[in-house]
């Protein structure tokens, strides 16, 4: 889904990776009337993006974590380690509290909440081109706060004792993907999501994978996320 590839020297050019087509649309309309910017290519999956970003070598590009065929952390993670010229700004519904800070260590350069106005995306992109690291102010003083408290701090929530890859497993059960679903889209062996489904279920306090179940699709409600991103949830999840 890329569109050519013009290479103007005086605009910022910014690659799209989300797979809800109205999302796309809303930022293309942003940035199109954004004179110092332009879109040069955007895709709905991790593969095509991957393939794209390669050949069209954007400024910078904006990814969503919910994709069609992987997790977008690990989307910027392999960009990042691939293409370091690029910088990163992730823009997803999930709660920045989550997510901001995982991002960041993934390699992305920003954190941006589609419950925020789309012109604030053109502020991030501004910033991350630039070389700075674009958070909300509420975002940045926690994490602020965090390294003077220390790493030895206790995390605020349970739930970010989580690994980004348990969280990536106890998203997308929560979204009613199966394990072999969830095996299809990280490409990861079925013992390995079992073991990162496990974990979470230990961690959060759980003892069926049963309740560890029905909390993750409560959380994915919570965060606003149930209906486009997933299948319906699944009540055994192949326990």
């Amino acid at each position: 889904m890329s569109s050519d590839n013009n290479r103007s020297t005086n605009h910022i050019r910014v690659y799209m990776v989300d797979d809800h087509p109205a999302i796309r649309e809303a930022i293309r309309d942003t940035i199109e009337g954004t004179i110092d910017m332009e879109i040069c290519g955007e895709a709905n999956s991790s593969d095509e993006a991957f393939r794209d970003i390669e050949e069209l070598s954007p400024d910078v590009a904006i990814v969503d974590i919910s994709l069609n065929d992987a997790h977008g952390l690990d989307l910027v993670q392999n960009v990042r380690a691939q293409y370091p010229d690029v910088r990163i700004v992730v823009f997803s519904m999930y709660d920045e509290n989550v997510y901001a800070e995982r991002a960041i260590r993934a390699g992305a350069a920003g954190y941006l909440m589609k419950s925020e106005p789309t012109k604030n995306i053109v502020e991030a992109i501004r910033s991350a081109h630039e070389g700075e690291v674009y958070l909300s102010r509420k975002m940045s003083s926690r994490i602020l706060n965090k390294v003077a408290m220390g790493r030895t701090s206790e995390p605020s929530f349970a739930i970010d004792e989580l690994t980004d890859r348990e969280m990536a497993v106890f998203q997308m059960l929560g979204q009613g993907y199966s394990v072999q679903e969830i095996q299809d889209r990280l490409s990861l062996s079925r013992k390995t999501i079992e073991t990162y489904r496990r974990r979470a279920k230990e961690k959060l306090g759980f003892d069926t994978v049963s309740e560890l179940l029905q909390y993750a699709v409560q959380w994915t409600y919570g965060q606003g996320t149930h209906g486009g991103d997933g299948p319906v949830a699944r009540e055994s999840a192949e326990e």
